[in-house]
């Protein structure tokens, strides 16, 4: 007697993972668009390490990335691009990335006092 499983049960068990996948994805695209987010999160607090040094030392919040000694992941790897405007007594970091390929983009700001913000959100615009 040859033993084994018949098309039939191959075929059944092939509908319902494809049916347990076709429910997961939603779920899991979320979870893996707010993964790429903590790459802002990361950027920003360095930029806000990197400015209360640079202001412990000169009284003053430098004006632009080049003033801070801060390395942050650039070119092609990179979801996100970091500006920053300082002055004397504030500063504000903005991250702006694109994590799909909608025109929306995903912003990020800190500021002088750690406001961690997400002004502008890609996940919640699909």
């Amino acid at each position: 007697m040859r033993r084994g499983f018949s098309l039939l049960e191959v075929m059944i068990v092939v509908v319902i993972i494809g049916i347990l996948a076709t429910l997961a994805y939603p779920s899991l695209e979320g979870y893996l668009q707010r993964s790429k987010q903590t790459e802002a999160k990361v950027g920003l607090s360095a930029v806000y390490t990197a400015q209360k040094i640079y202001f412990a030392i000169n009284q003053t919040y430098a004006d632009s990335l080049s003033n801070l000694d801060v390395q942050l992941e650039t070119g092609g790897s990179s979801r996100y691009s970091i500006t920053l405007t300082g002055s004397s007594s504030s500063f504000t970091a903005t991250a702006k990335g694109n994590l799909d390929d909608d025109a929306v983009l995903d912003i990020w700001t800190i500021d002088q006092n750690k406001t961690l913000q997400n002004t502008v959100s890609d996940i919640t615009s699909e």
